[in-house]
């Protein structure tokens, strides 16, 4: 097993909130999945590149945040995301710090409760 990670999902309870806030900060565009029955959308992937692939998804039932999965996005500069997240609505729970060897880690808020990492070498 080369990357544990497979997928991801990050559940939301306003897509539309969730969406400006990801796409907001991240600089990307993210496209909706059909077929799933659920209500997501995805961030960009390919299979010729590093990462695993996942998408925002609302659920009836199921309400954003307070989950114990943390999924880390990898930057080039943790700082430069992290620059991007109050405007977008969201909060800083733990600004750019160093982990020594492994690079820069920073800990962000969604616009819906959701915890994510930042990580940069």
């Amino acid at each position: 097993m080369s990357n544990p990670v497979g997928w991801f999902e990050i559940y939301v309870d306003d897509m539309a909130r969730a969406r400006r806030f990801y796409e907001a900060v991240f600089g990307v565009v993210l496209q909706p999945l059909e077929g799933a029955g659920l209500d997501m959308l995805a961030f960009p992937s390919s299979r010729e590149h590093y990462g695993a692939p996942g998408a925002l998804v609302h659920m009836d039932g199921f309400k954003a945040g307070g989950n114990s999965t943390l999924v880390y996005f990898s930057c080039k500069d943790v700082a430069v995301e992290e620059s991007r997240v109050l405007a977008a609505g969201g909060r800083i729970q733990k600004p750019k710090m160093s982990i020594g060897q492994y690079g820069w880690i920073s800990l962000v808020i969604d616009t819906e409760g959701n915890m994510l990492g930042l990580h940069s070498m």
